[in-house]
């Protein structure tokens, strides 16, 4: 609580600058000895010129309306003319990107890509939620596994050479039929886990991007992140960070400055601070939150990371879902400096 003289003062410079403003946009400005000047309207001055950068425009599959309204086909026709460079896809359990599908599968997912003209960005899933590779099921840990060694070969097929990881999980808020894994346990399971998928990940030219989530209790810290992947000591164990999901107690562009070159991929999410709302809402339309995205950029910038930025969300547009596809690509363009 703040007292009372404080309060009304504050109080009253708020009322004093709505009133200035008012003043302001009405034309009229009071001069030093309280007389009033008509004044004319003038343009507001042109913006700065924002700085360019060189990163790519990615999208995640996640934000189209698939497979219920929009064919992969559509969603990938849709990515490349909304000016998107490349399309990051999600590996499920029922869809054209599963283990229903093989080689020959994918490789025509790749053939069609190619022609439309739109790169695939990388591979990513939300399997490593029900099968976690540290849980304390161990039929769930070896079905973990089993579905990271397919997605592996999935994005080799598909000629991406970024797979997103989830290491493990020492709690998963959403899943209450779930035990807290002990975080000593889940370090030494995750740490088994990327050991055992990493040869074929390296056979296969294919990078183990770690994401930093957050919500899952582990790898809290980019002290941590940076000890657990140079723990490998291999080109093909990196990190896939995600600039929203730290973005409720710490900021992206701290992140960023300290992982340097281990960051082989981005999840560029938009996070606002000003909802109580600690789900999946909470994560918004790009730039319809909180992020200091000219920091973030900035950051990314001296790393000397030039490579994709995926736009992630949740929640296509119920009606015209284009639009969400357009609008985003229009906001990378502006943060980007193309526009």
């Amino acid at each position: 609580m703040q007292p009372k003289h404080i309060s009304d003062r504050r109080l009253a410079v708020g009322r004093r600058q709505m009133l200035a403003y008012a003043a302001f946009g009405s034309g009229t400005l009071a001069t030093a000895d309280n007389s009033s000047a008509a004044l004319s309207v003038t343009q507001p001055p042109p913006p700065t010129q924002q700085k360019k950068y060189h990163m790519k425009k990615s999208i995640n599959l996640w934000a189209f309306p698939y497979p219920d309204r929009m064919s992969l086909q559509q969603c990938l026709q849709l990515a490349k003319d909304a000016g998107f460079d490349g399309i990051e896809l999600n590996y499920d359990l029922e869809s054209d990107l599963s283990p229903k599908s093989d080689t020959k599968d994918f490789r025509a997912i790749r053939r069609m890509a190619e022609d439309i003209g739109i790169a695939i960005s990388g591979l990513c899933s939300f399997l490593f939620w029900p099968y976690p590779l540290t849980s304390n099921d161990p039929a769930e840990r070896a079905r973990g596994m089993e579905l990271a060694g397919l997605m592996t070969q999935a994005a080799h097929d598909l000629g991406t050479d970024n797979l997103l990881v989830v290491p493990g999980a020492v709690h998963m808020p959403w899943r209450e039929d779930h035990a807290p894994t002990p975080n000593d346990v889940c370090d030494r399971r995750a740490r088994a886990a990327i050991a055992t998928l990493l040869p074929k990940a390296e056979k296969l030219n294919v990078h183990l991007n770690i994401e930093n989530i957050f919500f899952n209790g582990y790898l809290l810290s980019p002290f941590e992140m940076i000890d657990f992947v140079d723990s490998f000591s291999s080109d093909f164990v990196k990190v896939h960070f995600d600039t929203g999901n730290i973005m409720e107690y710490q900021f992206p562009e701290h992140w960023i400055s300290m992982l340097g070159d281990r960051i082989r991929n981005v999840h560029l999410k938009e996070f606002t601070k000003k909802g109580t709302d600690h789900s999946l809402e909470a994560f918004r339309p790009l730039l319809d939150g909180t992020t200091n995205w000219p920091a973030v950029l900035e950051a990314f910038d001296k790393t000397g990371y030039d490579d994709y930025l995926t736009f992630e969300y949740f929640h296509p547009y119920m009606h015209f879902p284009e639009a969400l596809i357009y609008q985003t690509s229009d906001s990378l363009d502006r943060m980007l400096g193309r526009k």
